[in-house]
């Protein structure tokens, strides 16, 4: 049995929830996913599949992400890989797929690594949740994006059935 490894890069806590749903997903075809946080820098030694999940904040991929990868890129190139990306903009049909989300094509150009399995995640909106800095920038975004602007809204945009397809892809990788 494969030894998967399953890294996460959240801000707000959306793409550690997509982790743990992947990872129960994964325990109920009897495969072990095993979840680490990027902020640990985590060894992938000893995994023979890598996975990484990584949120936006403010229109950007953290530093780390990239640093992580520039440093274990040649295992990232040695084993089956992938990535994926979580964001408020991957709600939009024709934003929701790797070669439509800027976001996406933003990492892909930046990054060292290009990973075989791509995928994009529509994120979380709660207004509440989020700090006062936090809360008028994302609505700002979402006013520009033609998204909902109530201080109220607490909606989640993550297509399950699209993340249990990745888990399938992350199996048989």
């Amino acid at each position: 049995m494969s030894q998967i490894l399953l890294i996460h890069s959240s801000v707000h806590g959306q793409t550690v929830k997509i982790c743990k749903y992947m990872q129960q997903k994964a325990q109920e075809q009897g495969v072990n996913i095993t979840l680490a946080s990027l902020a640990d820098n985590p060894s992938i030694e000893g995994f023979d599949k890598v996975f990484i999940g990584a949120s936006i904040r403010h229109g950007k991929h953290r530093p780390a992400l990239y640093q992580f990868i520039e440093a274990n890129k040649a295992k990232l190139e040695q084993i089956p890989s992938g990535f994926f990306s979580v964001s408020l903009v991957a709600r939009k049909p024709g934003k929701n797929t790797p070669e439509t989300n800027m976001y996406m094509q933003a990492f892909l150009k930046q990054s060292v690594w290009q990973p075989k399995h791509l995928q994009v995640f529509g994120g979380n909106l709660d207004y509440q949740f989020y700090g006062p800095v936090d809360r008028n920038i994302i609505r700002f975004i979402m006013w520009i994006t033609k998204g909902p602007t109530d201080p109220h809204t607490k909606v989640e945009y993550t297509d399950w059935n699209k993340v249990d397809a990745f888990v399938d892809t992350m199996i048989n990788a």
